[in-house]
């Protein structure tokens, strides 16, 4: 157990722990008095403030979210350092803002989730996951992230936007570098934030958002001349349309955010599925009936976004802490889907949970995900076709974790079929 007052929330080194231990950890922080001060790196070529309030209990990270007015998202919120400029260019999007401009891109963007679009899509996810599914059957067990987790929700996305099959691996690439910005597998920055590692690093990571930027952007172009009535012609055209920097932007966040939680969620699935036979057995007695609860446990207890920022526009007092303008802090959805005041017995896996108020899709409020009925939808055809066409698939050994403390990854994970 670690002590207290060895709790570095900020230290890469505390997110390399084992997750039982980073648990625990959050477990204490919950039961103090009061939310810790926690003292920022200062990153090269970045910067870094004086620190942040660390909120990890339901009430606070649920009171935070509703109240935007006062819990600003700008002028950042994916990032505990203000992120300059020449970063915030292409990763910058409607997540780090407030209304009414976070309002405005909202409406627009709002068109890729409403009822008619996911009904249209129904089709098209079942062949994707059948497709999927195929090729894995084909090839044969080998690492379940790669072949079958995160190939989903990019196809998915690029489908969405009309992104050609051509460029889905460039896409998928790219999206590993953006999640995996703090591991040294994707970006070569490690731990001790050397700055020429760090330089190397941010490198890939500008080259990345370019790239995605720069593809969407081009798409965005072609539609404004000749719309074919997808995604990003419903976008660009029309009374209220996106710039081709905002539809760039929108871009690295949908695949990217669509990517994160969808395929960590699947990845987490079969994990638990594995190691929790009885609950499989459960689901598998009447999947549809059953599916969406599992579909909202696996993200409750997975919680693929470990947390956001948000900066204070004002005094407040707030569950008997005071807080001032210009503080910030951390909402860390992982602890808050473990609050012992909240869900019973937090770190038993239960698909039969009922109520499940997680916040692993984001608090209340303005800036809760849009795309989590479409996560929902994606995790459901997967697991049907998995878990009846491979109904011995399990996973094998530990997963290779990411190193992160924004994203709860799983890089790879061994599986079988026997």
């Amino acid at each position: 157990m670690t002590a207290t007052s060895d709790i570095d929330l900020s230290q890469i080194p505390f997110w390399a722990l084992p997750q039982a231990e980073r648990m625990d950890a959050f477990r204490q922080l919950r039961g103090l008095e009061r939310p810790v001060f926690v003292r920022e790196n200062h990153v090269p070529f970045i910067g870094g403030g004086p620190g942040y309030y660390a909120l990890v209990r339901h009430a606070d990270v649920t009171e935070a979210s509703r109240n935007a007015a006062v819990f600003s998202s700008e002028p950042c919120s994916n990032s505990i350092p203000d992120m300059p400029r020449w970063l915030a260019v292409y990763f910058g999007s409607m997540i780090n803002m407030d209304d009414p401009k976070h309002a405005r891109l909202r409406r627009i963007v709002s068109r890729a989730f409403t009822p008619r679009i996911l009904s249209k899509m129904e089709e098209d996810l079942a062949r994707a996951a059948a497709e999927i599914v195929d090729d894995a059957i084909a090839r044969g067990p080998g690492d379940f992230v790669e072949q079958i987790a995160a190939r989903l929700p990019v196809r998915v996305i690029c489908d969405m936007m009309g992104i050609p099959a051509k460029f889905h691996d460039m896409v998928l690439r790219r999206t590993n570098i953006i999640l995996g910005n703090t591991d040294a597998e994707y970006t070569g920055i490690e731990p001790d934030f050397k700055r020429v590692n760090v330089a190397r690093g941010l490198g890939k990571l500008l080259h990345a958002g370019y790239s995605l930027n720069r593809l969407a952007a081009r798409l965005g172009d072609q539609r404004r001349k000749h719309p074919t009535g997808d995604l990003v012609s419903l976008l660009v055209n029309g009374e209220e349309r996106l710039t081709s920097q905002e539809l760039g932007s929108f871009f690295i966040l949908l695949v990217v955010a669509g990517s994160e939680t969808t395929r960590n969620a699947i990845a987490y699935g079969l994990k638990l599925f594995t190691d929790h036979p009885d609950q499989r057995e459960h689901l598998m007695a009447d999947f549809d009936g059953r599916i969406a609860k599992a579909c909202d446990e696996i993200v409750r207890y997975s919680t693929p976004v470990i947390q956001f920022r948000r900066t204070l526009t004002r005094d407040i007092e707030m569950n008997g802490m005071r807080y001032n303008q210009g503080d910030k802090v951390l909402l860390f959805y992982n602890s808050a889907n473990r609050d012992e005041s909240v869900f019973t017995d937090p770190d038993t896996f239960d698909i039969t949970r009922d109520p499940n108020p997680h916040v692993g899709f984001g608090g209340p409020g303005p800036h809760y995900c849009l795309g989590a009925h479409l996560a929902k939808r994606e995790m459901t055809v997967m697991f049907r076709e998995l878990l009846t066409r491979l109904p011995a698939i399990k996973s094998q050994g530990e997963p290779d974790f990411l190193l992160s403390n924004f994203i709860n990854g799983i890089k790879h994970l061994t599986y079988t079929t026997h």
